[in-house]
């Protein structure tokens, strides 16, 4: 077998996931992988940040009685899990929240999207403090105060959106002084217009456009915004659905919006999109997607990324909905093996570019899921195997790689201290028939989740590991012992 160096560069449109939100709580990425086969671009994660306000930093639905409410929005602050970074309340950095899960998602080889609700009111200080917070964990990129036109969230409710957009554009800035490496998201689209034919409330925002570094929308192909308080029936006001056609040129309208307050194109993403199965059902909303999908490169070539919200949800808005009698346990809707055909595309997945011959050992680097130095080995086989499994025989190797491995279409991740990965089930359901030559690549993300400020310069934006030798791969096409 022989290795070699391998690139990996951004897909031409990137696939999210959200995991976790008011409305579902968050899944560890090997249980994701296991079930969707390949990592994502990034984990979008959704936090809020409300630490001047009484009972903080305890969830605010918590606070509240049982049937005291009667709207997803209607408590004293956003919903979401309480970030507890920042100012005051402290949490254990490596194993408090957020943290934990960002640790999750980058050891996986996928990059953080945290969405983070945060009260205006705050100070420089704060601010900073949260900057600080975030700098290891590599190209980050911070979404502040989404849906920003609306007026569901606490902070559109505190203040006007001039305040909300001036705020956006001050919390950009120390993100740009203080972590300059990390990119904020302005999400304030979703086909809102004004009768003169701009966006809502963009004269507000159009600092913030013009500082932005992500351009977003959020938007919905159907969506039950009523759930839980009530059910989604015929002929009710509290759910939607909407043409795919028609989101789609909304899309459009919002980025020539965006591109009038620019001097420069930027990337734009769609951070939040589903079809909710209590207004389509769980088969139109499968047939939806996919359509939806299906139409991106050709009508809507400038986004650059989608983020599918999301993945185990409490409702219809998972690939999973979460078992009532165990919120462990998730249950597939039929557009979960849909999404995952999505995932195959081309025009959705990373490219590759294979270099040059290498020898061991080789020094890995980790820039980030569309930026990555890793290695591509050619492995010949005769036919099928019943076993397929990679060993690393260096005790280094075992001890210290964090990998994430990819054969025959199947991702595979190995933690630290993991000798050996079964890769046979990479060839469960996709059969080969006969010889054939197949690549297996291999990256190394951070092993913490974080990167590490002993490794140089560039430690805030990559990540280095040398792999010491070539690992052994047991390869055998007939089972150990035949019947008799």
């Amino acid at each position: 077998m022989t290795a070699y160096k391998l690139r990996m560069s951004p897909a031409e449109c990137a696939l999210d996931l959200g995991d976790g939100s008011e409305r579902g709580e968050y899944v560890n990425q090997d249980y994701i992988l296991n079930v969707l086969d390949k990592p994502h671009r990034g984990i979008n994660l959704m936090y809020c940040y409300y630490p001047l306000d009484k009972g903080w930093p305890a969830r605010t639905s918590t606070l509240v009685e049982p049937g005291k409410t009667g709207f997803a929005w209607d408590y004293a602050y956003d919903d979401y899990f309480p970030y507890q970074g920042g100012i005051g309340v402290k949490s254990d950095y490596v194993n408090g929240e957020p943290f934990a899960s960002m640790r999750d998602v980058r050891r996986h080889g996928q990059d953080v999207i945290l969405t983070l609700t945060i009260d205006c009111a705050v100070n420089y200080e704060h601010l900073i403090q949260i900057a600080e917070d975030l700098i290891p964990f590599g190209r980050l990129m911070l979404r502040i105060n989404h849906e920003a036109t609306g007026n569901w969230f606490a902070f559109n409710k505190r203040y006007t959106y001039q305040q909300v957009a001036d705020f956006y554009v001050r919390f950009h800035k120390i993100i740009n002084q203080y972590a300059p490496h990390i990119n904020t998201i302005l999400c304030i689209g979703g086909a809102f217009r004004n009768k003169s034919g701009k966006l809502h409330y963009e004269d507000e925002f159009a600092e913030a456009i013009a500082e932005a570094d992500i351009w977003s929308s959020d938007t919905y192909l159907s969506l039950h915004w009523g759930w839980p308080f009530d059910i989604a029936e015929p002929g009710g006001t509290s759910h939607k659905r909407s043409l795919n056609k028609d989101i789609l040129d909304g899309l459009c309208f919002d980025f020539e919006r965006f591109m009038t307050h620019a001097d420069k194109r930027k990337p734009f993403v769609l951070s939040e999109i589903n079809a909710d199965g209590d207004v389509n059902g769980p088969y139109e909303q499968a047939e939806q997607i996919v359509d939806f999908y299906s139409r991106i490169s050709k009508e809507a070539p400038d986004i650059s990324g989608i983020t599918f919200y999301q993945f185990r949800d409490r409702g219809r808005l998972g690939l999973e909905i979460e078992d009532p009698n165990n919120p462990d346990v998730g249950i597939a809707q039929p557009v979960l093996e849909e999404y995952k055909k999505i995932m195959t595309d081309n025009y959705y997945t990373p490219k590759m570019e294979q270099g040059e011959k290498t020898d061991f050992p080789v020094k890995l680097r980790w820039g980030s899921s569309e930026d990555a130095d890793g290695i591509n080995i050619i492995i010949d086989f005769e036919s099928n195997p019943v076993f397929c499994e990679i060993m690393f025989t260096n005790p280094d190797d075992a001890q210290t790689l964090n990998a994430m491995m990819e054969i025959n279409g199947k991702w595979f991740y190995k933690k630290p201290g993991v000798k050996s990965i079964d890769l046979s089930p990479a060839f469960f359901k996709n059969k080969l028939n006969g010889k054939q030559s197949l690549e297996f690549r291999l990256f190394a993300p951070p092993a913490s989740g974080t990167n590490d400020p002993d490794q140089g310069e560039d430690w805030r934006i990559n990540y280095y590991h040398t792999l010491n030798a070539m690992p052994e791969f047991r390869i055998r096409y007939e089972p150990t012992m035949k019947n008799i």
